[in-house]
């Protein structure tokens, strides 16, 4: 399977004020020393607490922000590297969904000038043929055509988020980061647009960028997940692999706080001590020790690495037996 895309030790860290003074400023560890590999045709699924950097990572593959440093190629280019005209091609292969289905789309467009602007600005087809373009991406993502002069605020929040998923089809990428698509939609909704993802995934051969918090959806939709904490990945492993069992006490946290129907498969629930430490003043060592039910003093002063091992990777000195 061909590498699309390869992060390697990305870091993102803001600049904050923290008080009314100038001088007093703190740097926010969004993204500190990220590596990941996401394979072409299939969905990487990335979880994690709020907060942790989901979505920051994110938004530096798609483009949206420049990294502090470290490397992202995609299909073979870097594109920390390129000028603005030298990944204007390259960022079109790229597109995102965003979370929230009313914020992302501009209340002054109807959803056929939503979904044909991108077209209209990369040239990809005539004038006179982007109409009939528009209706049949309103119609892949199951809306009907009827609806193209149609505003934002006439619709519902499902509809409102298959006008987004057919506005980033609208150039054919080859990568969707879709971040945290479904978390804002009622749950039979949300099941609908996740199938919806699935279906456009196996028709155009589309690679997925999956961001959720909720576990239950990424294990439908992921074929590797990627679990993070305070700016790291702590544990990458393909999505079978993951549920049935989780190397790093992080991951074991998050899968025991999934409802189950079935009371003789329930985990043993493991509630984490305290909240989730400042990005700005991340704890030495291990990040998770803090919390960790697991931790040793090794832990408090010594960072694991990201290690590998069976095809997955993890980055704790005690893992899970």
């Amino acid at each position: 399977m061909k590498d699309l895309v390869t992060v390697d030790n990305l870091v993102k860290h803001f600049l904050t004020q923290r008080s009314f003074f100038k001088t007093d400023k703190s740097i926010v560890r969004a993204v500190d020393g990220v590596s990941l590999v996401i394979e072409e045709g299939q969905t990487l699924g990335l979880v994690g607490e709020s907060g942790c950097g989901k979505s920051t990572l994110g938004r530096l593959i798609a483009g949206l922000l420049e990294p502090t440093s470290g490397k992202i190629q995609f299909d073979g280019k870097d594109l920390t590297n390129l000028n603005s005209q030298e990944a204007r091609p390259v960022r079109r292969n790229i597109q995102v969904i965003f979370q929230d289905p009313y914020a992302s789309l501009n209340p002054r467009m109807s959803a056929g000038q939503i979904i044909g602007e991108a077209l209209l600005i990369h040239h990809i087809v005539d004038k006179s043929e982007i109409t009939n373009k528009v209706k049949y991406l309103l119609d892949i993502v199951g809306l009907s055509p009827e609806i193209i002069n149609r505003y934002p605020h006439q619709f519902s929040g499902g509809q409102r988020q298959r006008i987004g998923i057919a506005r980033s089809l609208s150039l054919t990428p080859k990568l969707i980061i879709a971040d945290e698509p479904v978390s804002s939609l009622d749950v039979s909704i949300q099941a609908q647009i996740i199938n919806l993802l699935v279906d456009l995934q196996k028709e155009f051969g589309l690679t997925y960028l999956f961001i959720a918090h909720d576990l239950r959806v990424i294990a439908h939709i992921s074929d590797r997940v990627a679990v993070m904490y305070l700016g790291k990945i702590v544990e990458v492993a393909s999505s079978r692999e993951l549920y049935q069992k989780p190397y790093h006490p992080y991951t074991e946290a998050l899968l025991s706080a999934i409802p189950r129907l079935n009371p003789v498969k329930v985990r043993k629930r493991i509630i984490l001590k305290g909240d989730i430490p400042s990005p700005i003043n991340p704890p030495s060592g291990c990040r998770f020790h803090t919390r960790c039910i697991y931790a040793q003093d090794k832990c408090k002063y010594i960072e694991p690495e990201l290690i590998r091992k069976d095809n997955r990777q993890f980055a704790c000195h005690f893992p899970l037996d």
